[in-house]
């Protein structure tokens, strides 16, 4: 069975679009700690670029020959460079509904980041309490980086809290059971907002809120 590096990354915004910031983490640091990590500062920016962003610069950052497991906390991000990416190219750079890819340019990097490398995508639900702890530190991370415009970053010296746990079950292939699962999601039929503030596509998978259909991750938030 394939031993994989644990890692998490995650994007924030401030009023979508507003001051923005990324994150990502990851455990077994090749420089001899514990894990290391780094933040950075993004201007003005969505929250979905925030978040495309985060993963571009992890996987920039790990040499493509380490197998790695990525958890998020964006399904939007993780559909995007898995699911739809297919149908994008062979739509000339279309989504379903006809309108042009948003971030293109972001995703096609990513893809080109992925090729020919070992990445297992997990999602994980957002701030819930006991969640997951790898999550909850580049969350908190991305979000100072994005409130102060200051990137940062540096060797873990010890583990977020319950990451060990995580960690040992990341390098056995093996997702860590999460405090509550996924929202259940269907597609969007047509482009709408999300009590967040942000937008989805249509083709977008959504999910039943208090308010209505949104996000999946704001559905459990």
């Amino acid at each position: 069975m394939t031993d994989r590096i644990l890692a998490a990354c995650d994007g924030a915004c401030k009023g979508n679009p507003g001051p923005a910031g990324w994150a990502w983490v990851v455990l077994q640091g090749a420089d001899g700690g514990v894990g290391r990590w780094q933040s950075g500062a993004l201007g003005d920016a969505t929250n979905n670029v925030a978040e495309l962003t985060a993963l571009e610069r992890l996987l920039s950052a790990v040499d493509a020959a380490v197998p790695l497991e990525v958890r998020m906390d964006s399904q939007y991000s993780m559909n995007a460079v898995t699911t739809w990416l297919p149908g994008w190219k062979k739509r000339g750079w279309k989504t379903a509904s006809g309108t042009p890819v948003a971030n293109r340019d972001l995703i096609v990097r990513i893809d080109a980041l992925l090729a020919e490398r070992d990445v297992k995508f997990v999602y994980v639900a957002a701030h819930q309490v006991g969640g997951d702890a790898l999550n909850a530190f580049v969350d908190q991370a991305a979000s100072l980086a994005a409130t102060s415009q200051r990137s940062t970053g540096g060797v873990l010296a010890e583990l977020p809290e319950a990451a060990a746990t995580a960690q040992a079950a990341g390098a056995r292939g093996k997702t860590r059971p999460q405090a509550s699962g996924p929202a259940r999601t269907i597609p969007a039929k047509y482009p709408g907002a999300c009590r967040c503030g942000r937008r989805y596509e249509a083709g977008a998978q959504i999910a039943k809120n208090a308010k209505g259909w949104g996000h999946p991750e704001c559905a459990e938030s």
